[in-house]
């Protein structure tokens, strides 16, 4: 059994995880203008950009930037998700639907924030988005469970980076921090729901494991179409607190434990090759990072 469709008999209880995470977002439902603040914005007609207006460091800004330029996707994003679960659960698609309109105004936050703390150039912020959107998006997998995998490395990716990013940028602006911490909610609950649905379907069926090794070995964020990426990624490793040693301690290590992939044993020779094959990742990537530690 090597199907990368999602498994029907788990739809009665994936039911029940929509219906807990629309309860429990409905608990924090917010809009993004509670979280601006608004007594710093200034017409920029009469008062036009300069660059001595800005108030955080370039790390924090490169930061700010790159999470905006990877929230604007959302279009590409949705248009993804619908096709590849197309003909799959309905009850993913009603989720996705959920998920699109939840994650519809984080783009909105960010880039507001930016423009009333006049802390980018306008015109240059509104060509980083333009020229994002048009490189859009496509990833190398197409298939529900491989795709379901994805999005909760994804979604735990992104918390943990406006999480990390929020503890440097609180001790220069409080407001930014509370905001960052505001969309990591949301992707808590987001993440939740998707790292779930696996588990489900690798407990009821463990060769499932065969399709995950492709996501974590390859896994990248949806951010690298857009502009000076690396250099972008780079500068947050090194001054914004979330780089290769951070998605290993607070990312992979704690998805592969979640997903308990040292305990499973698929029956498929294919599959248990393929969860082998993470667990030696995996202890490759900790043999890195404790040899990065020991030589601080």
């Amino acid at each position: 059994m090597l199907t990368n469709d999602l498994d029907f008999r788990l739809e009665p209880k994936i039911k029940e995880m929509y219906e807990e995470h629309k309860k429990r977002a409905e608990k924090i439902d917010w809009g993004y203008h509670d979280f601006l603040p608004w007594d710093k914005a200034t017409d920029f007609r009469r008062v036009p950009w300069d660059e001595s207006q800005v108030t955080l460091p370039n790390s924090v800004v490169t930061a700010v930037e790159t999470a905006l330029l990877t929230e604007v996707n959302l279009p590409w994003f949705t248009s993804h998700l619908d096709q590849t679960f197309k003909g799959s659960l309905s009850i993913i698609h009603d989720f996705v639907h959920t998920w699109t309109a939840e994650e519809d105004q984080h783009s909105n936050l960010l880039e507001t924030y930016l423009l009333i703390t006049r802390n980018v150039d306008p015109k240059r912020i509104r060509q980083l988005h333009k020229q994002t959107v048009e490189n859009g998006w496509s990833p190398d997998f197409h298939t529900p469970f491989e795709t379901m995998a994805y999005t909760s490395l994804q979604e735990l990716a992104t918390l943990v980076f406006y999480n990390n990013v929020a503890k440097v940028a609180g001790q220069h602006d409080k407001d930014l921090a509370t905001l960052l911490r505001r969309l990591a909610k949301d992707e808590t609950l987001h993440y939740a729901f998707y790292r779930d649905v696996i588990k489900f379907h690798l407990q009821l069926e463990p060769n499932y494991c065969y399709h995950l090794g492709h996501v974590i070995m390859n896994f990248q964020m949806p951010g690298t179409v857009m502009p000076d990426f690396e250099d972008r990624m780079s500068i947050i490793a090194k001054e914004a607190n979330y780089g290769p040693l951070e998605y290993f301690d607070q990312v992979l290590d704690v998805i592969v434990d979640y997903w308990e992939l040292e305990k499973l044993r698929p029956i498929a020779p294919e599959a248990e090759k393929a969860r082998l094959e993470i667990l030696r990742y995996h202890a490759r990537m900790k043999k890195i990072r404790d040899r990065f530690y020991r030589t601080k």
